[in-house]
């Protein structure tokens, strides 16, 4: 592991668990991971940014790691979210950065480029597409598609029932979510049709260890992320969509005018589940550069960590760095 520097801040009610990298007058770019992962999911991309001048931010989100876990559903709301991220750029003194987010993170990354226009100069997001605010909630949506079949967010909504099956043995869960998921299966594996009262893990392979793009050390840290805590924090994320689409109501008409670059992996299943988004997305982000990343399933940062960093760092550079 490398060595960097380690915080907690206070802010919006929590405490935020923040680590940092790069020289302290470098410009400023936010690492917003998703689920089930860990700030050290950008492991590779921390490094590349700090050594090429970059102030790196990457913070536990709330519900992982050192970052307070509220018990209520409704602490976790993506504006709530969003909310503790701007009250650490403010604590910090942050009037420009760029915002980079993969899976939960990446919504979190959308939002802050529409709530934020003038502080967040540029944004990066990687496996969720933005393509504005549906005309109802997501949730309506996949209840009407599975009515009669297992789907994992429909899984994730009743509280304890998908903790009882994560929690009961972290190390297992979190390598067959990181295998199903990746390009070691094919890409729909993860959506494979079940039956509704099926499990999360009914059907998929247990490898038996982590893979290869999640050496032992690394494993290490996304294991202690949910050691003692477990997963509820993480899916309670998954229970807000009827929230999340009430409190973005004041933002249905704004675009993300921000230059953006999106990244998705070619074997990644939630391209599937994001099909309509992915369409609408140019739309709604008019300056955006897409990249589909080769031989890559959801876990763009550490399945391809060579790519993914020179697609971020050129794109930072173009479109961040020489304008400021």
């Amino acid at each position: 592991m490398h060595t960097y520097e380690h915080q907690l801040l206070t802010v919006n009610g929590i405490s935020l668990s923040l680590y940092t990298a790069g020289p302290a007058d470098g410009p400023v770019v936010w690492l917003l991971h998703g689920f089930p992962e860990s700030w050290y999911s950008w492991r590779y991309q921390i490094q590349l940014l700090a050594d090429a001048g970059l102030r790196v931010m990457v913070p536990e989100m709330r519900g992982y790691g050192q970052t307070s876990a509220p018990s209520e559903i409704a602490a976790y709301d993506l504006m709530t979210v969003c909310g503790d991220i701007q009250a650490a750029m403010d604590l910090l003194g942050q009037r420009s950065v760029a915002v980079v987010g993969h899976d939960w993170g990446a919504p979190v990354a959308w939002h802050l480029a529409l709530l934020e226009p003038e502080r967040v100069k540029v944004i990066g997001a990687m496996a969720v597409p933005y393509g504005g605010r549906p005309k109802k909630p997501a949730i309506e949506i996949i209840r009407n598609q599975f009515a009669d079949r297992f789907n994992y967010i429909l899984y994730f909504q009743q509280p304890g029932v998908a903790e009882a099956e994560l929690d009961h043995d972290i190390s297992r869960t979190l390598r067959m979510m990181m295998h199903n998921t990746s390009a070691a299966v094919p890409k729909d594996f993860f959506l494979q049709k079940k039956p509704a009262g099926s499990s999360l893990h009914d059907g998929m392979q247990d490898p038996g260890s982590p893979p290869d793009w999640c050496e032992g050390d690394a494993f290490d840290v996304y294991v202690r992320t949910f050691a003692g805590r477990g997963f509820r924090g993480a899916l309670n994320w998954y229970r807000n969509f009827q929230r999340n689409w009430e409190r973005t109501a004041p933002l249905a008409d704004r675009k993300v005018l921000q230059p953006a670059l999106f990244l998705l992996g070619d074997k990644d299943p939630v391209g599937t589940l994001e099909a309509h988004a992915l369409q609408k997305m140019p739309a709604w982000v008019p300056d955006l550069e897409q990249h589909l990343v080769a031989d890559c399933g959801h876990w763009l940062q550490g399945e391809q960590p060579e790519e993914v960093s020179r697609l971020l760092l050129d794109f930072l550079k173009r479109r961040y760095i020489v304008q400021r």
